[in-house]
């Protein structure tokens, strides 16, 4: 018989130390370029077509591009995550879309660039995957919340980090040094995570208890210098589980419900937020305005995935993405009832509480909640489906954004933003779960659950 590590009960009751924090780290590195590199083209597209390098319909078709290896990319990581570990694919997506963003820093026309940006955007589907799911198997449930929240903190301040870049750097000196400053980036954290332990829980569910044990050892050894360790939980019986098992309840309500807030969180993103210089650019600004005007707004998104930080295990999950997505309908109302003519400082205040409560929802629902609802074994499986949804959505949205500002302005992308938020909420309070202060094993979704109930 297989020895019983227990390693989600003895992880769980460590208290918080060096070890955690240097995890944190190791993950957050990579998850910060692949947040700058996931928004570079917020202002690269705007430069690109200014300079006529590039056309709306191509600038389109970048974008879409981007989602589609961001689709593959998420898909695939769930699969390899799985069966060849956490670490491994972790660092195999990096060093993808490291050395893609070098070759596009050099790239002679727009359809080569676009091409590339498909590579990268393999691996920066897989990187959003798998980053957040190692974290959830390392982090103890009182605070799993707060620490996740903290890297998705992390990952949006790639946006702001690309605005303020893109106000300095484009205007001298192009597009092309943003490509550059995100690959020699991912290169040097690749170096640098070499050092990242791979995941016990998941040792352990593959059957390597030796290897599991030995590096549970070593983490108790460091633990123990931080203070006085509890008696771990009872082990949970394990259960066998296989990518069918989705297919039937209680997963299958979890898949659903994870699918559709991806699809919905991908297309606030990057249907309204990474769209705004060229909003602005529609209104007549000149592009320095523009990304002036961007830098002001997107500095929101920190703030929201701080915000969701602290609600994370006091609110609870259900509660922050309901409370998020009603503040987002309401501002967006109002900020749809604009005009070029109305005061730039109502415009960049509203703008900036409209992103915020938007970032709330992108910490909650890709940081924090999707990677809780499913167990170890098909933990990356099931989050990659999910992000696989999410990001097919965003392969269609920037040509229905297109046609939306086009026809009716930034108030039809907005109407398209609600609908979508509508049907999250009742989502979510229909049917989501709450894991608000409860261990992974607890929540393993083999188990009958309470789906409403909050612990």
């Amino acid at each position: 018989m297989a020895t019983v590590v227990n390693a989600g009960g003895r992880l769980d009751r460590l208290p918080i130390g060096p070890f955690h924090h240097r995890v944190f780290w190791l993950v957050g590195a990579g998850m910060l370029l692949d947040g700058y590199d996931l928004y570079v083209f917020t202002n690269v597209l705007p430069a690109a077509a200014q300079s006529g390098f590039s056309t709306p319909l191509q600038n389109a078709d970048f974008i879409s591009k981007t989602f589609l290896g961001m689709t593959i990319g998420a898909l695939l990581t769930g699969f390899l995550g799985d069966r060849y570990g956490r670490r491994f694919t972790y660092q195999f997506n990096l060093l993808i879309f490291g050395l893609a963003s070098l070759a596009a820093a050099f790239a002679p026309d727009m359809t080569t660039l676009i091409w590339l940006r498909f590579i990268i955007g393999l691996g920066l589907g897989a990187e959003i995957v798998v980053g957040y799911a190692t974290l959830t198997e390392f982090v103890p449930p009182q605070s799993r919340g707060r620490w996740l929240s903290f890297m998705a903190v992390l990952v949006v301040s790639g946006l702001p980090v690309t605005a303020l870049l893109g106000y300095f750097t484009i205007p001298a000196y192009g597009w092309r040094p943003m490509f550059f400053i995100a690959g020699i980036g991912a290169l040097v954290v690749w170096y640098l995570r070499k050092a990242l332990p791979e995941s016990p829980r998941w040792l352990e569910a593959e059957g390597r208890s030796d290897d599991a044990e030995a590096l549970m050892r070593a983490i108790e050894k460091e633990a123990a210098g931080t203070g006085p360790l509890a008696p771990p939980a009872a082990p949970t019986p394990a259960v066998t589980l296989d990518l069918a098992s989705l297919l039937s309840p209680p997963l299958l309500s979890r898949m659903i419900v994870g699918s559709w807030l991806q699809i919905t969180i991908n297309t606030l993103i990057f249907g309204f937020v990474t769209w705004l210089p060229q909003f602005f650019l529609q209104q007549g600004l000149t592009i320095t305005r523009s990304f002036a005007y961007t830098l002001v707004i997107v500095l929101g998104t920190p703030f929201g995935a701080m915000c969701g930080a602290f609600c994370a295990d006091s609110l609870g999950r259900r509660r922050t993405i309901i409370g998020a997505s009603l503040a987002t309908i309401g501002l967006g109302v109002i900020y749809a009832s604009f005009t070029a003519a109305t005061a730039p400082w109502l415009i960049l205040t509203v703008g900036f509480l409209l992103v915020v409560s938007i970032y709330v929802q992108v910490a909650m629902v890709i940081g924090v909640y999707t990677p809780e609802l499913f167990p170890t074994a098909i933990r990356l499986r099931a989050n990659g489906l999910c992000h696989t949804f999410g990001r097919a959505a965003t392969i269609v949205s920037p040509f229905i954004v297109l046609w939306l500002s086009q026809t009716y302005g930034i108030a039809g992308v907005l109407a398209l933003m609600i609908a979508l938020l509508v049907v999250q909420i009742i989502a979510v309070w229909g049917w989501g779960v709450e894991p608000r202060q409860r261990s992974l094993e607890n929540l393993d979704a083999a188990r009958p659950l309470n789906m409403g109930a909050t612990p």
